[in-house]
C-alpha cells in the first residue's frame, strides 16, 4: 500500500450505507444560496458507480416533469449530507444506462428480496 492509499483510507466516509446499482436512494445534498445553506433531497435510481476509495462517485437518475434528470455525486463529498436506501433493485449489470431509453413502467426494476437467515 503506497502513501496516497494510506492517506485516502483515513478520509473515506464510513457513515454512509453501501449502495449498489439498481438501488433507489434519497440523497440529502447541502445547497448553498448566498449565505444560507439548506438541505435538498434528490431521489432516484443509482445507474452507475465509478472509481474506488476516496474517488468513488455515483450517478442517480430520476424523472422530473417527464424529463430524465441525472446527477453525479462524489460519495465522500461534504455536500452529501445523508444517503438513504429506499429499495434495492434486482439487476444483472454494473451500469444501468439502458434505463435512459425506457419510459414509464418499462423503466422499473424488480425489487431484490432480502432473505433473513435463521437465528
Amino acid at each position: 500500500m503506497n502513501i496516497i492509499d494510506k492517506l485516502e483510507a483515513g478520509l473515506v466516509r464510513k457513515d454512509l450505507p453501501k449502495i449498489t446499482p439498481g438501488d433507489t436512494v434519497k440523497v440529502h445534498v447541502k445547497v448553498k444560496e448566498g449565505e444560507k445553506e439548506r438541505i435538498q433531497i434528490f431521489q432516484g435510481i443509482v445507474i452507475g458507480i465509478k472509481g474506488g476509495g476516496m474517488r468513488t462517485s455515483f450517478t442517480v437518475r430520476k424523472i422530473s416533469s417527464g424529463v430524465g434528470v441525472e446527477r453525479v455525486f462524489p460519495l465522500n463529498s461534504p455536500t452529501v449530507d445523508k444517503l438513504e436506501i429506499i429499495r434495492s433493485g434486482k439487476v444483472r449489470r454494473a451500469k444501468l444506462y439502458f434505463l435512459r431509453a425506457k419510459l414509464g413502467k418499462a423503466g422499473r426494476l424488480k425489487e431484490r428480496q432480502h432473505h433473513k437467515t435463521a437465528e
